[in-house]
């Protein structure tokens, strides 16, 4: 890396800090099945793969924190073993030496109520809202937004945000299954049941984090389920509010990368303003013997995603 006076800027060796990262486990203790497009879903394989990364985790020296990036238990799992199988994974989350922030997932949602989940996820939050924000050292900051704070899924049928959702799906999306896209095109395809929205209070809330980091000079990570970014997801897996989102995070410079998981494939791209972003690959997908969930090394000028094996190791160089 050259400066402008032509002299090679050595780059920092050490990082200011690690922390570990896995999306989708997705855990039931039933049969592997496949997803609506065929792709093969390895149920209880996938807790074995959430083991792997917490003692992978537990084995490196120096990682501060770890973030799940939501979806624990899935949709398919019994619902009188619901409550069983939450419990199983957040045991299995609890015996990493660092502290796990978590956020929800549509997964989440159609197994527990959100006010069981919240607690069950140690969240540091009121009201059953599930965003938040930490900042590990002084130079960052990390924001966790709640996707579903707009949603047909996890409120009460008759709360006013049930009822907003219904009506967002209503207006958008023409099929009586509305978590079938058909005859849906591009960007319209994301009005899906299995999405949601930023609400305007958490949007508010966002802006003024945001100009508090501008201010304090920290560099800020976006943490949500579902994906904020077109070039770094499909259509089907975007936040149904993604351009309001948007919009507040390229008010400022301070945002530098936005990470998700939902589409498990994974993904990555850097937008028109220069933020990354990351969708990571689900460790439901692994089959026996594979894994997918990795660390990521946060620099001054860039984070380094380490995966390992189906995740994709990426770095992430930014504009300071």
């Amino acid at each position: 890396m050259a400066s402008a006076n032509g002299l090679v800027k050595v780059q920092q060796k050490q990082p200011l800090f690690s922390f570990g990262v896995i999306s989708d486990v997705q855990y039931a203790d039933i049969p592997d099945g496949r997803s609506f497009l065929g792709v093969p879903r390895y149920y209880r394989h996938s807790i074995q793969v959430l083991q792997r990364a917490v003692k992978k985790w537990n084995d490196h020296e120096n990682l501060k924190f770890a973030i799940n990036f939501g979806d624990i238990v899935d949709g398919f799992c019994p619902k009188p073993e619901s409550l069983n199988a939450v419990q199983k994974v957040v045991k299995q989350f609890e015996t990493s030496y660092c502290p796990v922030y978590h956020m929800i997932g549509n997964h989440c949602l159609y197994n527990l109520p959100r006010k069981d989940l919240l607690p069950m996820l140690k969240m540091p939050t009121a009201n059953d809202q599930a965003y938040y924000d930490f900042s590990p050292t002084p130079d960052y900051r990390f924001v966790v937004l709640d996707g579903y704070d707009i949603s047909a899924i996890g409120w009460p049928h008759d709360h006013p945000k049930t009822m907003e959702a219904l009506k967002i799906l209503q207006e958008k999306n023409p099929n009586s299954e509305k978590n079938s896209p058909a005859g849906m095109v591009a960007v319209e395809r994301r009005f899906l049941m299995f999405n949601g929205a930023v609400g305007k209070e958490q949007l508010e809330w966002l802006d003024k984090i945001l100009q508090v980091s501008t201010k304090h000079e920290e560099k800020v990570v976006v943490c949500c389920h579902m994906a904020l970014d077109p070039g770094a997801a499909g259509y089907e897996a975007l936040c149904w509010n993604y351009g309001e989102v948007m919009e507040v995070i390229h008010r400022y410079k301070c945002v530098k990368a936005c990470i998700a998981g939902h589409d498990h494939k994974g993904g990555h791209s850097i937008d028109s303003h220069g933020v990354h972003h990351r969708v990571l690959e689900a460790a439901l997908e692994c089959p026996p013997g594979s894994d997918a969930f990795g660390y990521i090394d946060a620099y001054p000028d860039r984070l380094s995603l380490f995966g390992t094996d189906r995740m994709a190791s990426t770095e992430m160089v930014f504009d300071l």
